[in-house]
C-alpha cells in the first residue's frame, strides 16, 4: 500500500467554520468544499455549539470574537466534552499577543493564525490534523508512480 491509499480521502472529514463575517466565511466555505472536505458554518458561538452537539466535525475553523459566546468560550465548553476535536483559531486581533498564548494553551487548539489568512498554509494546516492529502498533492503522487513503473519494466 503507497502513502496515497493510507491517507484519509477529504470528503471523509467533516469542517465546521464558525465566523461572523460573511465574507470570510464564504471564502473558507468555497476553498475547503472545492478541496473535497464537507462543511457545515455557524455564524456565532451558541450556534455553533448546537451544530458540534448535532453532528459532530473532525475539526473547527474558529474565530476568537464572536457574538454571542466567544470563541475562548467555545473553547473552553469544548474541553468538557469534545476535547479531542482539533480547532484551528483565526483573528483579526494581530496584536493581541495575550489572546494568541491564551488560545495556544488550551489542548485541542492546535494553530492560531491572524487573518487575512493563507489559504495554502491553511490548508496545509488542515491536512496535517486530518491526515488528509490535497489534490493536487494525489495526482502528483500518482503521476510519479507512474512514470517509475514505466522505468522499472
Amino acid at each position: 500500500m503507497n502513502k496515497v491509499e493510507s491517507l484519509a480521502e477529504p470528503q471523509e472529514k467533516t469542517i465546521l467554520i464558525v465566523e461572523d463575517d460573511d465574507t470570510v466565511l464564504t471564502f473558507f466555505e468555497y476553498y475547503l468544499t472545492k478541496q473535497g472536505f464537507n462543511v457545515i458554518t455557524a455564524k456565532d458561538g451558541q450556534q455553533a455549539l448546537e451544530k458540534i452537539a448535532q453532528s459532530i466535525p473532525d475539526l473547527i475553523i474558529l474565530d476568537a470574537l464572536l457574538p454571542k459566546k466567544s470563541g475562548y468560550e467555545v473553547v473552553k465548553t469544548l474541553q468538557q466534552s469534545h476535547k479531542k476535536i482539533p480547532i484551528i483559531v483565526v483573528s483579526g486581533q494581530l496584536k493581541d499577543l495575550s489572546m494568541q498564548m491564551m488560545f495556544k494553551m488550551e489542548p485541542n487548539v492546535k494553530d492560531f493564525l491572524t487573518k487575512p489568512v493563507q489559504p495554502d498554509l491553511l490548508l496545509s494546516k488542515i491536512h496535517s490534523l486530518l491526515g488528509t492529502k490535497s489534490k493536487e498533492a494525489k495526482i502528483a503522487e500518482q503521476r510519479f508512480e507512474e512514470y517509475k513503473k514505466k522505468f522499472e519494466e
